[in-house]
């Protein structure tokens, strides 16, 4: 998994970099003999540009970003403040986005990869391979009317199929998509910890007990019917299968 996600992540380096064999990197400052040098020079900071931007690229194209999200909205509802802490969620959330992308990646391995390493294909093919997978996962979890969106406000024409669909137009679509799916299920989280906390609050007041906070009631109540319920099972199961 680990190699497919390199490989994909070195395809979306510029093309130039894969014209010839890997050369001893050397940046200095100096006058270039022809104009072709210097502008080797440029394709080669870009290319490290890019490289170094790659992973929060890829980040952007995984199921991380609802994952992530979603376990956010979870902390806010339950109002633990910093537990689980930040680290902890993010960690998680890898780890869920690598077990939900194990099937693309393991495409990509087997249609790209391997045989590119085995000299089978050309680079050109191998990052036609590579990315196919990938957009067959976006294109299925993105909603049309964003799709529309970006092709409209491009004043590109519509493609006939929409496996025909530009990564350049695809990749935004798919992260607006995925905010939207995110903030959907964390309204869905948050209903039942907003009703008890109105309940606690009316308890109260009815009590006349009007110079107790109400999270100080609420908080404890909100985690034991988080654990009674298994709510991490039942919030793992749900994002899961959200995905198919």
């Amino acid at each position: 998994m680990l190699r497919s996600l390199f490989f994909l992540t070195f395809l979306f380096l510029p093309n130039l970099a894969w014209s010839a064999d890997v050369p001893t990197l050397s940046i200095s400052l100096g006058e270039a003999e022809d104009p072709e040098s210097w502008f080797t020079g440029l394709k080669i900071i870009a290319s490290l540009t890019v490289l170094a931007l790659a992973p929060s690229i890829l980040v952007m194209m995984t199921s991380f970003t609802r994952i992530l999200i979603v376990f956010a909205f979870l902390r806010m509802a339950l109002g633990t403040q910093q537990s689980p802490p930040t680290q902890i969620l993010i960690g998680l959330s890898l780890f869920m986005t690598m077990f939900i992308m194990m099937p693309v990646w393991n495409q990509i391995d087997n249609t790209a990869l391997t045989p590119y390493l085995n000299e089978e294909i050309t680079q050109a093919e191998a990052m036609e391979k590579a990315i196919n997978p990938l957009h067959a996962f976006m294109l299925h979890q993105t909603r049309e009317d964003d799709l529309i969106l970006f092709i409209n406000a491009g004043s590109i024409e519509k493609p006939k199929t929409a496996e025909e669909t530009p990564m350049y137009v695809l990749i935004p679509a798919f992260v607006i998509s995925e905010l939207r799916t995110a903030f959907e299920i964390g309204f869905l989280i948050y209903i039942p910890f907003v009703v008890l906390d109105l309940v606690v609050a009316s308890v109260l007041m009815s009590m006349g007990m009007m110079m107790l906070p109400p999270v100080m009631i609420s908080l404890p109540l909100k985690i034991i019917l988080f654990v009674l319920v298994d709510g991490w099972h039942l919030i793992t199961a749900s994002l899961l299968a959200s995905f198919k």
